[in-house]
Formats: C-alpha cells, structure tokens, sequence
C-alpha cells in the first residue's frame, strides 16, 4: 500500500479548504471593506489565487504539473515568510493583519508550516 498517496490527497483536501476559505474571505473583505485596509484586503486576494493553483496543481498528475505545483508552494512560502517578516518589523504596514501577519501566528502558524509540507512532499514525489 502506498501511503504517500493518502499523505497527498489529505494536502489537497487541505490546500482546497484553503483555497474555498481564502477566495470567500477575499471576495467579502473586497466588496465590503477594501477602503480600510486595500493591502491587507488584497495580499488576501493574491492568496487565495495562489491556494486555488497550488490545490489544481497538486490535484494534477505529471512532471509538468509538480514543477508548476512546486512553483506555487514555493511562491506562497516566500509570500507567507515575506509578509510575516514586514508585518512584524514594519506593523503600520499591517493596521488590518492577513493571514500570512506574523508568518501565520493567528492561524496556529497553518501558513508557514503547509507550503513546507507541500514541498516536502512533493519532494519525495520526485524522488
């Protein structure tokens, strides 16, 4: 039994319940309150963008699609490491936090710590 299998479809279920919350959460916060915090409100639009491609990505089978799948894993990381680094040393950049503030610490650091489990595992994939 390949149980790398079941790792992979439990990181796609969760990057799609990301995907589905992030794109609802961006939807609402740009059509109802974007004037209050336009960089915040959209780093949550870009997010959900790249949780909808890595989950399709990851979905998909084929070389070609794991170095895309990889791709976006690796961007959200350098997003999620990004953002958590300005909003710690630059927090009047950040008066409305995103999910990425303080590199996930208000979602149980959920943020950093998939995009690591993703390329983790689509690392051993390669291999």
């Amino acid at each position: 039994m390949n149980r790398s299998l079941g790792v992979g479809r439990l990181l796609i279920a969760i990057y799609g319940i990301f995907a589905l919350s992030a794109s609802a959460r961006a939807l609402f916060q740009i059509a109802t309150k974007f004037d209050e915090a336009p960089l915040a409100y959209s780093l949550s639009a870009i997010s959900a963008l790249v949780y909808v491609f890595a989950t399709f990505a990851l979905a998909r089978s084929g070389d070609a699609w794991r170095r895309r799948a990889t791709f976006a894993v690796w961007f959200e990381l350098i997003g999620v490491v990004s953002v958590g680094g300005f909003s710690l040393f630059l927090p009047e950049l950040f008066d409305h936090p995103s999910v990425w503030s303080g590199f996930g610490a208000g979602y149980a650091f959920i943020p950093l710590l998939l995009p690591v489990l993703g390329l983790i595992w689509l690392r051993r994939q390669s291999a």
